[in-house]
């Protein structure tokens, strides 16, 4: 990942509705979400949730797709991975201390880490 694209997913992602909306959406997997369940789910407008979604679509972290009348959308798992190891490797220089926080509750490392 470049550092550009890597500046624009986690400006994309320092909003409290766009990390709650990208949330829920990894939740939802390959299936993803219809916008109007997402615009109940999170109690927003519609204006304002299509905001938030070009904001991440944009920046790489979710996908959409059109099924019928309904705009389906969903983490984009490379993405936000891609994001992930941008700065686990790149900003820390993967880090054994940094590394070690990403430790799962479980003792394993997430993929990747």
């Amino acid at each position: 990942m470049e550092r550009k694209q890597a500046l624009l997913a986690l400006s994309a992602l320092a909003n409290e509705t766009r990390l709650d909306l990208v949330r829920m959406l990894v939740g939802t997997g390959a299936e993803g979400l219809p916008a109007g369940e997402i615009a109940r789910l999170l109690d927003i407008s519609a204006s304002r949730l299509s905001f938030h979604l070009a904001t991440l679509e944009q920046a790489g972290l979710i996908t959409s797709r059109r099924e019928s009348r309904n705009v389906i959308y969903a983490a984009d798992a490379t993405g936000i991975g891609g994001t992930i190891s941008y700065l686990l490797n790149d900003c820390c220089r993967a880090d054994p201390e940094v590394r070690a926080c990403c430790i799962t509750q479980n003792g394993t490392a997430p993929s990747g880490a």
